[in-house]
């Protein structure tokens, strides 16, 4: 599915599925993101071994793969600017039973921060979690994600429980967020 829209007059911005020969991009932007947001907070050891189990290609084709799982990359102006991982069922990350689908990631590329971008990714997700009979979208983020937390904040997500993240050895905890819809 190609999803075309003029955000701004002057970006053209596309949504495109991601799929199995995707891997090797899908990897260079996971592990770019993840380590421009979260790098500085994390020992390398631990982003490494974070990197090498959840972003090694055979993990993210068995993603891709996954019938409850949708990646979708957006792309500005035809460059990779980002990408967005969202799951139902049995691919959530924590049972939440299926009145849910979860936003487990939305990455953007620094350059293409702050852009509207990620408004767009989540009006996707909403959108799927509707056509899928969904009544609840959830998503967990990191405590110490100011940014992201008033992001979500300012799409009416509110905080209702908690969970362990690792990165590596390292125990991170995230508040879990949902939003009726």
């Amino acid at each position: 599915m190609v999803e075309k829209e003029n955000i701004r007059s002057n970006y053209m911005i596309d949504l495109k599925r991601i799929k199995i020969s995707d891997v090797l991009e899908l990897q260079k932007i996971s592990i770019e993101t993840f380590n421009d947001t979260f790098g500085e907070y994390n020992s390398l050891e631990d982003l490494n071994e974070m990197f090498e189990n959840n972003y090694n290609s055979e993990q993210l084709k068995s993603e891709i793969n996954n019938q409850s799982t949708d990646f979708e990359f957006i792309y500005v102006d035809g460059q990779i600017a980002g990408y967005l991982k969202i799951n139902w069922g049995s691919a959530q990350s924590e049972d939440m039973g299926n009145s849910f689908l979860e936003v487990e990631r939305i990455y953007i590329r620094k350059a293409f921060k702050r852009q509207g971008l990620g408004t767009k990714l989540m009006d996707y997700a909403i959108e799927k979690a509707k056509k899928l009979g969904k009544q609840y979208i959830w998503l967990g983020v990191w405590e110490n994600n100011s940014n992201a937390i008033g992001f979500y904040q300012s799409k009416k997500f509110i905080p209702f429980s908690d969970h362990i993240f690792m990165v590596g050895e390292d125990k991170q905890r995230d508040i879990l967020m949902k939003k009726k819809i």
